[in-house]
Order: C-alpha cells, then sequence, then structure tokens
C-alpha cells in the first residue's frame, strides 16, 4: 500500500474514532496470571529470585496459572497491543476479536523481547559483537525475525545499543560492548536483519532501538541508576548508536528508565521531541519500557501517577507499555484541557502507521500453527547459530600451543556448566528452552569423543590420571547477568577457582572455557592456566560450537568489545579514555590504584588464533575530505585464519582533550597461511570532529596520530597533519 494511501486512511480513523479508542491504541498491556496463588506475577518473580520459593516450584505454579488476556477491554477497543506473546494461536484468536468484533476493526500490534534469538538462541549480543562480521550480525536478526513472526510477533524490543563501560552493569550482555562505532555497526545490521527489505512480508518484524539515551552509563555500573554526564559526552560517546540504528530504518524507540542530569527519558521533551522527532526526523513509534512512565513517581519528577501520565504524553511518550496510566488518567486530562487531544492522536497516528507498515490492516492473520511448527529450530537455523556462537568466542590464552587438541585426545571435564543445557542461553532468551540447548558434555558423546566428566570435581585425581588435558567449564550462570543483575564483585566465584587450581596441580595440561555474560576479572587464571577459551552464552548450538574451536575444525577469530579488567574496583574501565595531566604509570604520583595494576588483564580488541599475524607497510594521508590508510596483514603461521584488523585514531592536541584511541574502522579478512593482503580504510572527517565548549562542533585539525593492529595496544603508526 502507498504511503498516502494509508496516511489519509489513519486520518479517516481517527476521525471516527472516540477519545477511548484513541488511548486504546497507545496501550500495550501484558497477559495477567491468575490461579493457583494470591500474590502478583511480579511478586511472584520476586520470591524466586529472592529464594522464597524455588525454581521448580514457580514452574509448578506458572504451569497450574491461567492467563487472562482482558478481552472484554480488548472488545471495547482499550488495548492496542500486546506485550510478550509469542504463540501463534493465541496471537491469531486476539486479532481475530481486534478484527472482527471491535467496532472499527483495527488490528493489534504484537511486542516481544527477541533479543539475540527467539527459539534458535545465538550468542548474547555482547559475544555475537566480538565476531566484528555486520553480515553476520544481519543474518542472525534474520533467523530471529523469521522464527518470532511465525509464532505471531510483530516487533521486537531489539537492538540494545547501549555503550557499556562498566562490567559491573548486568546488561551489557544485551549491546556491542564498550565501543561507539561497534554498536552502531552492530545494531544497523540488527534492524536490518530484523526488519528485513520489506516490512509488510510475514516474515519481517519492526525493530524498536533501546534505551534512549545513555542507559549503560549508570552511576556505578547500577541498574536503572542515574545519568549524569556532560553533552560533549553524551553526543561523542552515547548518542551515535542511536541515530546509525534510525538511520537504517529503526520504526521503534524505547526510552530509557534513566534520568539523564536530572530528567527521566521517559518524559524528557528534548530527548523525544527536540533531538529525536525535529533534529533527527524519526518519523515512528515511541514506546516507554515496562512501567516506566508511573515510575516518574518514585524518579521524583510526579507528583503522582496521573502528573505522570501528563507529563509523558506531552514530551512525546507515545505508547504506555504496562503501567495502565494513559488507561486510567489519559482521558480525563484531555476533558480537563491539560493535555490536547491533538497530542493523543499523534500518538494515536503513529501506533497506526506502525500498523500499516507491517501490512497488518491488510493480512491481520500473518502466520499460522503450521506455519509456527515448521520455522523453529530448522537446520538451518541451527546452522547460523553454531556459526555465530563460533565466530564469537574469543581465544584468550594458549600457551605451549595446548589447543587445538588432538582428534583422539582424552579429556577430563570439571563444572556444572559444561553439563548444563539451560544455562547456555545466558539472560534475555525468554523463547528459548532448555532442551534445545546442547551441552558440552553431550557434544563430546555425539562426537564420539573420549571424555570422563565431574560436575564438582569428585573423583577428579582419577579421571585426571586417564586424560591427556583437563577442561574446566566455569563463570557465570545465566541469572548472574542481565536486567536487574548488577554485580559489585565481578571475580569468579571461590568454587571455580579452587576447581582449577586442583587441576592444576595434576601437572596435566588445562584448558578453561569460561561461560559469562559480562567481562570478568580473571588474573588468576591469566596468569596460570595455560589455555583460556572465552565461550560467553552462546546459546543452543553451545557445545558443537565450543568443540570446534578445542579441536581446531575451526580457527577462532573473535575479539573482545569489551575490557577485561584486573578487579572489580578499577571499573569502569575501557580503552577510550581521557589522559590525565599524570597517566598512570610507575611513578608515585600518576593517576592508578595502590592494590591494581594500571593495565587491564586483557585490552578492548584482543583475541588469539591458532595461527600468527604480522602488520606492515602502514600508510595514511589526507585525500579530500578524509584520511586513507593502508596496511598490509600477513598470515605468519601455519594454519589458514580470519584476522580482524584495527583502526584507531588519536587526535593529538585538540580544543578539548581527546581520547587517547578511538576505534575508526574494523575489517575481518581471510588470509591463507603465508598469505599477505592489504587492508584499506577512509575515515571521512566528519568522523573525526568533536565538540568545544560551547556545544559547537569543530573539526579535527594538527597532528592525526593513525594506529592499525591486532587490538587497541597495536603499536604499528603513523602521524599526518591534517
Amino acid at each position: 500500500m502507498k504511503m498516502k494511501q494509508y496516511e489519509q486512511r489513519i486520518q479517516t480513523l481517527l476521525s471516527n474514532m472516540t477519545l477511548e479508542e484513541k488511548i486504546g491504541q497507545i496501550q500495550q498491556c501484558g497477559p495477567s496470571l491468575v490461579g493457583a496463588f494470591d500474590v502478583s506475577f511480579d511478586e511472584l518473580l520476586n520470591m524466586m529470585f529472592d529464594g522464597r520459593i524455588s525454581k521448580e516450584e514457580f514452574d509448578r505454579l506458572m504451569g497450574t496459572a491461567e492467563q487472562d488476556f482482558h478481552e472484554e477491554d480488548l472488545r471495547a477497543g482499550k488495548i492496542g497491543s500486546y506485550n510478550g506473546i509469542g504463540d501463534s494461536a493465541i496471537a491469531n484468536r486476539l486479532q481475530k476479536i481486534a478484527v472482527e468484533e471491535t467496532r472499527l476493526g483495527i488490528p493489534l500490534l504484537f511486542g516481544y523481547d527477541v533479543i539475540h534469538g527467539f527459539r534458535t538462541v545465538t550468542p548474547i549480543p555482547l559475544a555475537e559483537s566480538c565476531a566484528c562480521e555486520p553480515a553476520l550480525w544481519e543474518k542472525t536478526g534474520r533467523v530471529a525475525a523469521e522464527e518470532a513472526t511465525a509464532a505471531g510477533v510483530h516487533l521486537t524490543f531489539a537492538p540494545m545499543v547501549d555503550v557499556a563501560r562498566d562490567a559491573r552493569w548486568g546488561r551489557i550482555s544485551e549491546g556491542a560492548g564498550e565501543d561507539v562505532l561497534l554498536n552502531s555497526a552492530y545494531g544497523a545490521a540488527k534492524v536490518k536483519g530484523f526488519q528485513g527489505d520489506d516490512l509488510s512480508k510475514p516474515d519481517a518484524m519492526a525493530a524498536c532501538v533501546k534505551h534512549f539515551a545513555a542507559y549503560g552509563a549508570g552511576e556505578a555500573g547500577r541498574d536503572y541508576n542515574r545519568v549524569d554526564m556532560s553533552m560533549q559526552r553524551l553526543w561523542e560517546e552515547y548518542m551515535p548508536p542511536y541515530k546509525a540504528c534510525i538511520d537504517s530504518g529503526a520504526r521503534a524507540v524505547m526510552p530509557a528508565f534513566n534520568d539523564i542530569n536530572g530528567v527521566p527519558c521517559t518524559a524528557n521533551p528534548w530527548l523525544l521531541r527536540d533531538i529525536l522527532r525535529e533534529k533527527w526526523g524519526f518519523d515512528g513509534l515511541v514506546i516507554s519500557d515496562s512501567n516506566a512512565i508511573a515510575e516518574c513517581v518514585d524518579h521524583g519528577l510526579a507528583e503522582d501517577k496521573r502528573d505522570a501520565a501528563k507529563q509523558a504524553i506531552l514530551a512525546g511518550m507515545e505508547m504506555d507499555m504496562s503501567s495502565n496510566s494513559y488507561a486510567e488518567y489519559l482521558k480525563n486530562l484531555v476533558e480537563s484541557g491539560e493535555v490536547p487531544e491533538c497530542v493523543v492522536d499523534e500518538a494515536a497516528a503513529d501506533v497506526l502507521r506502525i500498523k500499516f507498515e507491517l501490512g497488518l490492516f491488510d493480512n491481520p492473520y500473518q502466520t499460522s500453527e503450521e506455519r509456527e511448527r515448521g520455522a523453529m529450530l530448522t537446520e538451518g537455523s541451527r546452522a547460523v547459530a553454531r556459526e555465530a556462537a563460533v565466530k564469537s568466542m574469543v581465544l584468550l590464552k594458549n600457551e605451549n600451543h595446548i589447543l587445538p587438541l588432538k582428534a583422539d585426545a582424552r579429556i577430563g571435564i570439571f563444572g556444572a556448566l559444561a553439563a548444563d543445557q539451560g544455562q547456555m542461553t545466558g539472560a534475555w532468551a525468554i523463547g528459548a528452552r532448555p532442551e534445545d540447548c546442547v551441552s558440552i558434555v553431550e557434544a563430546c558423546g555425539a562426537r564420539g569423543i573420549s571424555y570422563q566428566y565431574s560436575e564438582d570435581g569428585k573423583d577428579l585425581l582419577k579421571i585426571a590420571a586417564s586424560s591427556d588435558v583437563l577442561v574446566a567449564a566455569i563463570g557465570e550462570r545465566k541469572e548472574e547477568s542481565g536486567e536487574a543483575a548488577s554485580r559489585a564483585d565481578i571475580t569468579l566465584r571461590k568454587e571455580d577457582l579452587a576447581l582449577v587450581r586442583d587441576l592444576l596441580a595434576t601437572g596435566k595440561p588445562v584448558a578453561v572455557v569460561l561461560f559469562n555474560g559480562r567481562p570478568l576479572a580473571i588474573p588468576e587464571l591469566a596468569e596460570h592456566v595455560p589455555a583460556i577459551l572465552e565461550a560467553w552464552h552462546p546459546g543452543v548450538e553451545a557445545g558443537p560450537a565450543i568443540l570446534d574451536v578445542l579441536f581446531g575444525d575451526v580457527n577462532p577469530s573473535g575479539k573482545l568489545t569489551t575490557t577485561f579488567p584486573a578487579s572489580s574496583g578499577q571499573c569502569p574501565m575501557y580503552y577510550a579514555h581521557i589522559n590525565t595531566g599524570r597517566p598512570g604509570g610507575k611513578s608515585k604520583f600518576t593517576s592508578k590504584y595502590l592494590d591494581a595494576p594500571v593495565e587491564p588483564v586483557y585490552p578492548f580488541g584482543y583475541g588469539l588464533s591458532y595461527t600468527t599475524f604480522a602488520y606492515d607497510n602502514l600508510a595514511a594521508e589526507q585525500t579530500g575530505e578524509a584520511v586513507h590508510v593502508s596496511v598490509s596483514v600477513t598470515n605468519t603461521g601455519s594454519r589458514d585464519g580470519d584476522e580482524i584488523v584495527q583502526c584507531y585514531v588519536q587526535d593529538v592536541a585538540a580544543k578539548r582533550v581527546r581520547p587517547v584511541r578511538q576505534l575508526k574502522g574494523f575489517e575481518k579478512v581471510s588470509l591463507r597461511a603465508g598469505e599477505t593482503k592489504t587492508v584499506d580504510f577512509v575515515i571521512p572527517f566528519a568522523e573525526l570532529s568533536y565538540y568545544d565548549w560551547n556545544m559547537e562542533e569543530v573539526p579535527c585539525e594538527g597532528i592525526l596520530k593513525v594506529y592499525v593492529g591486532g587490538d587497541s595496544r597495536a603499536e604499528l603508526s603513523r602521524e599526518i597533519r591534517i
């Protein structure tokens, strides 16, 4: 349907809608749970998380509960969207009510958190970002969209592109790490993958970029915490990824829970109207995070829920997720003259527009139970999940070439995470099922590998005596990262370290496989363990992918997109920091801690391979309105491999002090053993500009230092004057 046709239909619908029906369109609700217990679903979750009931008891209660979809409100035109329904039969049943039993027959919009896969769960975003491969990011987004839309989903609350530099923050797992460029590229690729080439196709779902803005900069790494920063830093280091997603065509935006400099993003007119609408020209839908409008009262911005609804709608918050603030108070606010009805019209129009764009008015029933059954966990989607997992893993250490393992190696495997299928998905994989996942132990059996397994280290000496190599599967459980999972201490648990020490004491070669949703402080492992593979939370194909790397079927190529500090107290720690007048060093009066090293355990961009690479012939010159950089990269080892070539710049002297290095380009190159390739980067001058004290954009002038290499510590450099 052409734009002009449905714009006219939007206006016709609005003219025929009552105020209550308009408010209904901007109300997104989730099903309520009834029966079997006398507490709310949120309280039930809290009871499980704080230990008052077990996970098994939670599952039992949930299994006997019924879902209330508020169908009478739906029939009355009071619901325009649902959240959290990923089932084609339920979606079609509710859609039938909306289309056939409401006065105007407006179809429903179904949203769902499809963060890193639906049923075919791929690696957590922080892991997948380590592949540094936009084509892969788009491909996994496409798989997620094909499955989710088959289950009735129209919109995903992803990608998350919050630049995150504090490893204590649990939701660092949901984004592409600490770098601006990587988050921008990751987000843009995911938008394309989710939305496809035509949003009206049944296998396309709208992307909702989040969390606007600077959610990853919460004070002290605590989730939902305040953000207080300069405008220069906000614009240079946090805003670009959101803009990249919008430029890529994202049709929805979710404002963040946090405030920025004292004003919550949920009710921030500067953010939602001045920047998003006026400056960036965004014409899509703005959706609140769960209950965020009502939480403006807790922030201290609004007197009560009614005041929160007023401030949010006037600021440009169009759809209310879960708080019922608009449903309860907006009609009265309009009738009292405190909120002009045209503001509600504008919000309802944006909801209708995305429904037209998705083709819901022409085809409200875009899936079926048959399509849903056929779309899940296909051979092709599992192959993509395995590819993504392999490319996401980072080889952190490989002393004495312990890895790759020989095909006939006898392995002793230790640690609960080696056999726990459900732990492989990581945080925010709500469509996942444990039985879909393949663990290391299961994969060893399927592959015919000679192995022995001990969950807790029992029979350690006996197993070690008959093994060639010992593998410890340790790290975080999936509940230890993600939303509401900030940690003050990001070191390994004592039991894990004790297990590793016992394995090392046997004298046998030891390899650690790390499962985690954030950077961990692992100085002891880095010093004493000869081989370390960072597997993250790799998804449904975890076991086969890990074995692919351990046995050398695939040469690892992943690079860290977030810094690994030496201790929790170093957080936040990130590569693109500003130098002080007394940079950290050996001298007493420099910027450092007394009880921690200056450098991280593993820096941004770091990752080993089973081969080696050498860089040479670096050249940098100004060509027109850009800096052109070229470098020769040679595979100097005996195996074919992929190298992620990274280009950094430093503005040596500027009107404001600039980061010591900034990533301005990356490219993955495949090199046969002994092969040399030339890699080129073009950096437009516009990408080198920054903001001065008065928030005026100024160009980079003077000496620019260019570094190229395999991580952020690259030493090969050239200086040019621009």
